[in-house]
């Protein structure tokens, strides 16, 4: 357990952190997986619709630092590409 006032501060701000960088994770895992499973179906249109809501949650996780930029790159690729298939 932390004894100093400033590690006590430090301690509350890493689980804040923890806590948002986890969120931000959840949802950009939650929101390819539903790109997955709808080309996975064949829906064309439902697949390149939460394509568009996947996207900008990628990026966001990699403005935030929870994933590095080339990965976020990586897996919008991975998954347009994906999409592109259906057509």
């Amino acid at each position: 357990m932390a004894n100093h006032k400033s590690a006590i501060k430090r301690n509350k701000q890493n689980q804040v952190r923890n806590a948002r960088n986890t969120h931000i994770r959840t949802t950009m895992r939650n929101q390819v997986k539903t790109v997955r499973e709808a080309v996975a179906a064949g829906d064309k249109d439902l697949a390149q619709q939460t394509l568009k809501l996947a996207v900008p949650c990628i990026d966001k996780s990699s403005t935030k630092g929870v994933i590095h930029k080339s990965t976020a790159s990586r897996k919008i690729a991975r998954l347009t590409k994906l999409v592109n298939t259906l057509g």
